[in-house]
């Protein structure tokens, strides 16, 4: 597995601090139920190393980590009850090149240019911006970006579902950390349903799924056009046509030629392609990989769901 592109993947990594181990199975089942199967459980508490090796042992479908990791002792520890990355709050150089010696995953926090370049200097192109609003938010990122190229972030410290979208439409965020669908009430009074209900909200904020077109399987060419202008007439749609469709407006797309679905297709908008396919697998959605299509960069800005619904092919779209 690759661990940085799981993380990616996910988005958002609920920051956890439990003081009772009992609690910790379901809450991660919680939080799995909300989409985010993710945990960055903090050794600020004595219960973290047993709430780490029972969320491992009993939801293995977790990615789970140790975050506040100060010492050397708390590092093995953590390691020991099967964290499968480091958190620190900030850039210590021996912790992080003793975890790295370790083999396991090592997110320094840093605030700083010169603490960034120092976790480049050992080999690390992730790292963790802590306190992420306190330290000029995304705007600070965004300055930062130009000087590393390589380097990519976990923002931590005031992000909320308000202002996340604010760092993750900025492709250089890898996730974000947040304890606002975690909060320590919430944990003692065992609201899991609440829990749940939050970090779905979060995702649904994060993916951002709507409606961008629907495409017509059209017999050829010239039933295309006319079925374009026919929209176009009734409703003054703008007409654009294209190398293989023809589009009525935005939301209407006339196919030159059938291609996938019965009937047609119906295009959903989604904030990252990738996410959203990532989270819909999770949810035992499989895809066409003969449709993928990539940008320049290599990023996937489209792909078809291998079943159709109703007739129609379903794609994800890269708003």
């Amino acid at each position: 597995m690759d661990l940085m592109k799981s993380v990616f993947e996910i988005g958002i990594i609920p920051v956890i601090a439990i003081d009772d181990p009992d609690k910790a199975v379901p809450l991660a089942k919680a939080l799995v139920a909300g989409g985010l199967p993710a945990a960055e459980v903090t050794f600020r508490t004595a219960a973290a190393e047993e709430s780490i090796r029972r969320i491992c042992a009993e939801v293995p479908e977790m990615l789970v980590g140790a975050g506040t990791v100060l010492t050397r002792e708390q590092a093995d520890r953590a390691i020991a009850a099967g964290s499968q990355f480091i958190v620190s709050p900030g850039f210590n150089p021996d912790i992080t090149r003793y975890v790295l010696e370790k083999g396991v995953a090592m997110m320094p926090g840093t605030a700083t240019p010169g603490e960034m370049e120092q976790a480049m200097s050992m080999g690390l192109n992730v790292v963790k911006f802590f306190p992420a609003e306190q330290n000029g938010g995304v705007a600070k990122l965004k300055a930062l970006a130009g000087p590393y190229g390589n380097l990519r972030w976990m923002p931590t410290g005031g992000v909320n579902t308000k202002n996340m979208m604010d760092y993750l439409n900025f492709d250089r965020i890898i996730a974000c950390g947040g304890t606002w669908m975690v909060k320590k009430e919430l944990i003692e009074n065992e609201q899991w349903e609440e829990i749940t209900r939050i970090c779905k909200e979060a995702v649904k904020t994060m993916l951002g799924f709507e409606l961008k077109h629907i495409g017509i399987n059209c017999a050829n060419e010239e039933a295309a056009v006319q079925t374009a202008k026919l929209f176009c007439t009734v409703f003054g749609f703008d007409y654009k046509a294209g190398n293989s469709s023809i589009f009525a407006g935005s939301a209407v797309e006339c196919m030159k030629q059938p291609y996938l679905g019965s009937l047609g297709h119906i295009a959903i908008g989604t904030n990252n392609v990738e996410r959203a396919e990532a989270y819909l697998r999770r949810q035992g959605i499989a895809f066409n990989e003969d449709s993928r299509k990539r940008n320049p960069k290599g990023k996937t800005v489209a792909i078809y769901l291998q079943e159709e619904f109703a007739g129609f092919a379903v794609h994800l779209v890269q708003k």
